[in-house]
């Protein structure tokens, strides 16, 4: 087993992070002995020093998860439930030490990471709950020749893609489901934080799990490695969270062997306040939406569509709360705002900026780069953004919050819609008949309505049209990776 010092420490619990490979249930190093590090964006530190898997890693792993599903899928559903719930136990139990590991690769404050861990925890208890929950069906034919037995199967080796802006939930969302239903997988984190999932990968395999249940290959060479498994006719169903663009390609892909496909891609989300709206709730709600994760998140408000009357109170109110926040290595005590996962991020926030900026729009707060170490963007607020600067149409994936005006419901429903994503929407209004029929009129998968905040385990969560296909979590979470079967029984007559 390939494994280095804990990196992280305060949490005093002896316990070591893996380097290597996990395949077969077993740590190894990368077949031509590759390496990569990984970085503390807020300092620059070198944390630790990982496997680099390629594909022929890819494939070891994929076999592996192969030849492990048939036992798999008959294990008995009590048996994945206790796997789980184990794993749950485990995760709580190491709360702190998952937490400072995110904090320390990707940034985010400890007090998040650590609300994080709670909500990833909360995966592995659901899916446990549902594994012993998958049902079928029994009736007759109308003609009443024969029985219709249906029963739900596991759809078979998965390939699973996450990205770094939740490691430890976007691991369990996707993960909890697959044990649940009784499939192998074949887990490719990303490379800015593939600590995280190695470490969750050590506490499933602690809680229980079989060798080639879960397979983990870190990399730098993502396209070779998942190409593998996509091209290979083995694995069955790919879920990916993580750009509209490598999605598609990954759906090309799928569709040469006809794979089962989950995608949870980006998102453009309108964040709409009328002026019935309670600014106070409205404010907060917008601090929730734009600033949780500095604002890296698929569900953050990317355009704030206030009503004339209360733009400018709610533009103000929002840039005093956005400028109050205090910015630094999450890992210091009352640290709010961390730093952006690597240069490349905090550039294309910055381009954003100056475009609209450019085109008229006012900055209210923050806007400029700081000096120093580490890809820090302070929280900016922008106002009269115009409607053709590039932010509204692109992902900011950075705490940038820009407001723009509008008068008419009509209109701002039009605006909201007039894009090619549909994850998520917020509106705010104390009109409750309002809030239905604009919550059903938004072409989005997921409402919040008076809140910011719409990520739940106990949810469905998923967009439409380019924000994805399938649901994560929820009741209907485990559906992805079942497949349903159905018998044709003849009955006997004159009994």
């Amino acid at each position: 087993m390939t494994t280095v010092e804990a990196f992280v420490t305060s949490a005093d619990t002896g316990l070591e992070v893996p380097t290597g490979l996990f395949i077969g249930g077993t740590w190894s190093e990368a077949a031509d002995g590759g390496t990569f590090e990984v970085e503390n964006p807020a300092t620059g530190e070198i944390l630790a020093v990982i496997s680099d898997g390629g594909a022929t890693d890819a494939e070891r792993a994929l076999d592996a998860a192969v030849t492990a599903q048939v036992e798999w899928a008959r294990t008995a559903p009590r048996d994945r439930s206790e796997i789980l719930r184990r794993a749950f136990d485990l995760v709580l139990e190491r709360k702190d030490w998952l937490a400072e590991i995110m904090t320390s690769e990707m940034g985010k404050p400890l007090a998040e990471a650590k609300g994080e861990v709670a909500y990833a925890a909360e995966f592995l208890r659901w899916f446990s709950e549902e594994a012993v929950r998958i049902s079928g069906d029994h009736t007759t034919t109308g003609d009443g020749a024969n029985r219709i037995i249906v029963t739900r199967e596991p759809v078979g080796p998965c390939v699973l893609v996450t990205p770094w802006n939740f490691p430890l939930a976007m691991g369990t969302r996707k993960i909890a489901p697959a044990v649940a239903a009784g499939c192998t997988m074949v887990l490719k984190p990303a490379e800015q934080t593939p600590l995280t999932s190695l470490a969750l990968a050590s506490i499933l395999h602690e809680a229980g799990l079989p060798a080639g249940v879960l397979n983990v290959v870190t990399t730098t060479d993502a396209s070779s490695v998942v190409t593998s498994w996509m091209s290979s006719g083995k694995a069955r169903k790919i879920s990916f969270t993580g750009s509209t663009e490598v999605g598609k390609l990954l759906l090309r892909q799928a569709a040469d062997t006809v794979m089962r496909s989950s995608m949870e891609l980006g998102g453009n989300a309108p964040f709409i306040v009328f002026a019935d709206a309670d600014i106070t709730t409205a404010v907060e709600g917008a601090m929730v939406a734009k600033m949780r994760n500095m604002g890296e998140a698929c569900t953050a408000a990317n355009r704030m569509y206030v009503h004339r009357d209360i733009a400018a109170e709610f533009a103000d109110r929002l840039a005093d709360r956005m400028s109050s926040l205090v910015v630094g290595n999450g890992l210091d005590d009352g640290v709010q705002v961390g730093p952006l996962i690597d240069e490349d991020g905090r550039g294309k926030v910055q381009r954003l900026v100056d475009d609209a900026v450019g085109r008229g729009a006012r900055t209210i707060t923050g806007g400029a780069l700081p000096d120093g170490p580490g890809y820090f963007y302070p929280p900016t607020v922008l106002a009269d953004v115009p409607t053709d600067s590039a932010l509204m149409q692109t992902e900011i994936f950075g705490p940038v919050a820009p407001v723009i005006t509008f008068d008419d419901e009509d209109e701002v429903i039009r605006i909201a819609n007039d894009t090619d994503w549909g994850l998520v929407g917020y509106i705010f209004t104390q009109d409750v008949d309002r809030a239905f029929d604009l919550s059903e009129r938004l072409e989005v998968g997921m409402v919040g309505v008076n809140t910011g905040l719409v990520s739940n385990p106990a949810a469905p969560f998923g967009g439409v049209k380019q924000s994805g296909l399938g649901r994560e979590g929820g009741k209907i979470g485990i559906d992805e990776f079942l497949e349903y079967k159905y018998f044709a029984v003849p009955r006997r007559r004159g009994l």
